[in-house]
């Protein structure tokens, strides 16, 4: 046996030579990390410009573009962009090129296939062609910006240091892959029809209408007629091979009221869209003045045209619809030649092509791709999917795409830039007319007094059908036969009630045609918006920036008023503690979703336990992909109208709903306590629904994400105003999705207008404005971006000058 005092030791000396190296070695680190930082003061000769920009940064790090034309304000974006953004510009043009595997390897090949499949980037690339020529001359001014940044030769960001990637010249066509990446995200039933037609195997449609609560009496009946069919299809494989970007989690909140309902006599607009919560946040601030335009509000590095903002004369915001924009069409094979399928007219040949996906450590991936008059066909596209491709020849059918998003002759970036220069509402509709896709509720306010609302988008019109699940692609009984005109679609001036609202809820009744989509978001956020507005009409009190923001914030869920009942009628069924403490405490609850709160936790953990008691026993292996998220409306149809679901069909004996409810109840204080204690009064929300604004690279990497990744407790919850998201991941409730952007527009002064992004405008994890926001963002501060260049300079603005070529260089760097 070694005593301890006869161990081996390091010799000092050795220790203190260690010692050294590691500490020479991280202030070398540190010092080529830190060379990377952008240098936001100086001088840049910047060819391509004509006349001086003055670009002044505040203490938020917003850049103030002052500028001779738009031209040169688009090609100072691009630096700018270039600057604090660039990796997360990068890994954005990599993915709709998909090309992230070139990058970072095996991980990313599935999604890799399926964007190639779409053909995302070579639509891109198609659509410049079709675009203004003030649209394409934007794009060419903000690429020339991003490649004078490269051209500056810098210290690229440490992703790329780590990566090991040298980039490549920015192209136009890379700044119109972010509105189609958008549309894949937000154009969202793909996965629920798929889901239906899975469930049509397993449960009668009364039962799947049971489900889809809001859906419309009845319209689940032509599921039952293709249920055989839907078993050949391979869809549980389809579904699982899906990539994040098909994970729809679309919703956001845009009100606007009249100058009747205002202290200043003018119109205010709100909207904070609500999308994955990332490091660095999608968005971007910025404020461009020229002698003829002011354009202020949300940029998106990569992109030229500012998406949400005030030019001076409108405000507009934006909402997702939710239209179904995706069909599944099951194609059937030619029986005499499997390299062909049936349509109304005969058979045809599929369209084909080859795409070679690079591999970062090895060979390349080839993959065919397939096509039919509809779209890209689904099977066989990931590499998991080759036996399902080649037993679907067996049963004869395949499965293709048909999605406004893959739609040729897009126009959405007209739209944005003519969106930019619009200065009333005949401007306004003439340029929302071009949008293609995602489809959007955009919101309007004028300087005149005039607020307004329109749907705008490629809304398919189809032959029979409602695309909530796959249809037969042979007969022509359901394709599309054209888009919804524009003046078809709903919208809204100056409405008596001198107020519109949306948070992603229906926005027509049900018999309203054209057809738009039979899935709707629940109304929760949205009834919160009206009952808030009409207590302030009610008291006489006018609104203003303060109380818009303040609205924003609102963490009171209606949900705990409609799920309050089913507590209290189960209530002598929880008697064991912790639970009965955890039920004296919600029973008692104001229903605030406050993050130093125990009540909210104890709610939205019986909440997500509560549907998968009722209903997972008759949904089996599909529970999951079913109730990853509570369903409130869902479980009060069944409690109110069918408690048969509450009798778990694998246990013996009759259970009831409030037996449900209390043991759902029961489970869920188990589950918080375990990580809690058995104290619910000192449980806190915040404890666990936090938000984690991962890094894309270094968020993956142990001990270095702790220094990367920004982590905030949040309030509010899934269905509150103040939007808290949260799914299954590391952290119970972690808060993954909610308002990256918050805006109040006020056009009796539109520089008071109000402002706030998540975490902060700098990409770049060593930079002071890395995070240096988001404490503000989760406590419902605000920011005004206005002021002259004197009086930015005056409160110690940082200048940097770009220089035409042309000009004198002195004191250029």
């Amino acid at each position: 046996m070694i005593k301890r005092q006869d161990r081996w030791r390091w010799p000092r000396r050795v220790l203190l030579a260690l010692l050294a190296i590691v500490v020479i070695a991280v202030a070398s680190a540190t010092v080529v990390l830190r060379r990377s930082l952008p240098d936001h003061e100086g001088t840049v000769v910047m060819a391509g410009l004509g006349a001086e920009v003055t670009v002044l940064r505040d203490a938020n790090a917003v850049p103030h573009i002052f500028a001779a034309t738009m031209a040169d304000a688009y090609r100072a974006l691009g630096y700018l962009h270039a600057q604090d953004r660039f990796f997360q510009m990068e890994m954005m043009r990599r993915a709709g090129a998909g090309r992230l595997s070139e990058a970072l390897g095996q991980a990313t090949l599935s999604t890799d296939r399926f964007l190639r499949a779409l053909g995302i980037y070579a639509l891109a690339e198609q659509s410049l062609a079709n675009l203004d020529p003030e649209s394409i001359a934007a794009l060419d001014a903000y690429a020339a910006g991003v490649n004078a940044w490269l051209a500056t030769d810098p210290v690229l960001p440490p992703e790329f240091l780590v990566l090991r990637v040298d980039p490549e010249p920015w192209r136009p066509a890379d700044s119109l892959v972010w509105g189609r990446l958008m549309a894949l995200q937000l154009a969202g039933n793909l996965r629920d029809e798929i889901l239906r037609a899975r469930l049509s195997m397993r449960l009668e449609p009364s039962e799947i209408d049971d489900l889809w609560a809001d859906d419309p009496p009845g319209s689940a009946a032509t599921l039952p007629d293709l249920a055989g069919l839907y078993g050949t299809l391979g869809l549980d494989t389809l579904a699982a091979g899906l990539p994040d970007i098909f994970a729809a989690a679309s919703a956001s909140n845009a009100w606007v009221v009249s100058g009747d309902h205002t202290a200043t006599g003018a119109p205010l607009l709100a909207n904070d869209p609500h999308l994955g919560l990332d490091g660095p946040v999608m968005w971007y601030l910025a404020r461009i003045v020229t002698p003829d335009a002011t354009i202020v509000g949300a940029t998106v590095p990569g992109v030229p045209a500012t998406i949400l903002g005030h030019n001076g004369a409108i405000a507009w915001g934006f909402t997702t619809t939710g239209a179904d924009t995706q069909d599944l069409f099951i194609e059937r094979l030619d029986p005499d030649d499997p390299s062909r399928y049936l349509t109304p007219t005969g058979s045809e040949p599929f369209m084909q092509r080859q795409e070679t996906i690079a591999v970062r450590g090895q060979d390349p991936e080839v993959m065919t791709v397939r096509a039919t008059r509809h779209g890209v066909v689904m099977t066989g596209i990931s590499s998991r999917y080759d036996n399902v491709a080649e037993g679907l020849h067996g049963q004869g059918h395949v499965v293709a795409l048909a999605s406004t998003t893959l739609a040729a002759g897009d126009r959405t970036a007209d739209a944005l830039f003519r969106l930019n220069r619009a200065r009333n509402w005949l401007d306004f509709r003439n340029a929302t007319a071009l949008v293609g896709t995602p489809v959007q509720n955009i919101m309007y306010a004028d300087i005149t007094g005039a607020i307004g609302f329109v749907t705008a988008g490629r809304i398919p019109m189809r032959i029979d059908g409602d695309g909530t699940a796959p249809v037969p692609g042979w007969t022509g009984d359901h394709d599309w036969r054209g888009f919804v005109p524009p003046d078809q679609a709903p919208a809204a001036r100056n409405p008596a009630a001198g107020r519109i609202v949306n948070a992603n809820n229906r926005i027509v009744t049900n018999d309203f045609r054209p057809f738009i989509a039979r899935d709707w978001a629940v109304s929760f956020r949205a009834d919160r918006i009206n009952q808030s507005l009409d207590a302030a009409q009610a008291a006489a009190v006018p609104h203003d920036t303060a109380s818009f923001s303040g609205l924003q914030q609102d963490a009171v869920t209606l949900v705990w008023p409609l799920t309050r009942p089913w507590l209290a009628a189960a209530a002598e069924r929880i008697t064991a503690e912790p639970a009965s403490d955890a039920l004296a405490l919600l029973l008692t609850w104001d229903g605030v979703m406050d993050r130093a709160r125990p009540e909210p936790l104890i709610f939205a953990a019986w909440l997500r336990a509560l549907g998968p008691r009722i209903y997972a026993d008759e949904l089996g292996a599909l529970a999951a992909n079913y109730g990853s998220r509570a369903r409130p409306r869902v479980v009060a149809g069944i409690i109110a109208d069918t408690p048969a679901w509450c009798d778990n069909i694998d246990q013996q004996g009759t259970q009831t709903c409030d037996d449900q409810v209390a043991a759902a109840f029961t489970d869920a204080v188990s589950i918080v306590s375990a990580d809690l204690g058995d104290d619910p009064a000192s449980w806190q929300w915040g404890d666990q629904h936090r938000t984690r604004f991962a890094h894309p690279i270094f968020g993956r990497i142990p001990l270095v994400h702790r220094f990367t990744d920004i982590v905030v407790p949040t309030h509010g919850g899934d269905f509150t105003v103040n939007r808290g998201t949260a799914r299954p991941g590391r952290v119970p409730f972690e808060h993954i999705h909610g308002a990256g952007l918050r805006a109040v527009y006020d056009l009796g002064d539109l520089g008071n207008s109000r402002f706030m992004i998540a975490t902060g405008q700098s990409g770049h994890p060593l930079s002071r404005h890395y995070r240096d926001l988001t404490q503000t963002w989760a406590d419902g501060g605000t920011m005004t971006l206005r002021g002259s260049p004197a009086a930015l300079t005056r409160n110690a603005a940082r200048v940097l000058t770009l220089r035409p070529a042309n000009a004198e260089a002195e004191g250029t760097r």
